[in-house]
């Protein structure tokens, strides 16, 4: 356990962050799990700049690298663009 104070400080703002950092990083998840569901091209369309967003600030957060960031939005573009 941490003695000083600013490590206690440093253990609540971690502790913060990383609740932060899961909850959006689950929601993320969750929105490509939904977009990836779709079968029709134009709700998947409407719905792409949402997602892309959300990864862009995952990766602009540090959630993710911003190489995963673009390798998930390539792969969910690839996608979209095979549906009929």
């Amino acid at each position: 356990m941490a003695n000083h104070k600013a490590t206690k400080k440093d253990v609540r703002q971690s502790t913060k962050r990383r609740e932060r950092n899961r909850y959006y990083g689950k929601t993320t998840r969750n929105a490509i799990r939904d977009l990836k569901a779709l079968d029709q091209k134009t709700s998947a369309t409407e719905q792409m700049p949402e997602v892309i967003a959300m990864i862009d600030k995952l990766a602009k957060r540090g959630v993710i690298h911003k190489n995963k960031a673009s390798n998930l939005k390539s792969k969910l573009s690839q996608r979209i663009n095979k549906l009929a």
